[in-house]
């Protein structure tokens, strides 16, 4: 399969050390099945740093993947839901989340969602609440890798792409 990663600058070596913290997932490299997804990205990198680019890597089929949880540490999220939400939100307040995950997939906090998780974090909702507004939104899915040897070992750099 292909990923997507939108940036400012292609990106053939991936390195965690400059991954960001307090984001979805907390630290770690973030891609996405979703070209349009990784395109909005990059045009965030575009308004501040004067270009937009989308990095392509090739990544093993969700069957292979789910092959590799012999070798990988996962989480998956498929849907919104409340474990989601807990994750996100410690994640996003700079907590320590249980397991040391290899790679987490799941919905993007966009800002299609980031209303009604903002509500949340400041406790004027509560979690069934949340999910019950999040239900109507198609979750956009990003993987973040979260081990540089994982990275290593099953990213591939293909090529990158200039956004006009």
């Amino acid at each position: 399969m292909i990923l997507y990663h939108g940036s400012h600058v292609a990106i053939e070596k991936p390195d965690l050390s400059f991954s960001r913290t307090r984001t979805d997932f907390g630290r770690g490299f973030y891609l996405t099945p979703i070209k349009e997804q990784a395109i909005k990205w990059s045009n965030r990198f575009a308004r501040e740093r004067g270009q937009a680019i989308i990095s392509l890597y090739g990544f093993l089929q969700k069957p292979a993947v789910e092959k590799l949880s012999d070798d990988l540490k996962i989480l998956e999220f498929d849907t919104h839901s409340v474990e989601w939400l807990d994750f996100i939100t410690a994640c996003r307040l700079g907590q320590e989340v249980d397991g040391e995950w290899d790679l987490v997939i799941g919905g993007v906090a966009n800002d299609k969602v980031f209303d009604t998780l903002q509500l949340y974090f400041d406790g004027n909702i509560d979690a069934d609440t949340a999910i019950g507004r999040l239900r109507y939104n198609k979750p956009n899915f990003q993987y973040c890798f979260k081990n540089q040897q994982i990275i290593d070992k099953y990213l591939q750099y293909l090529s990158c792409e200039v956004m006009s």
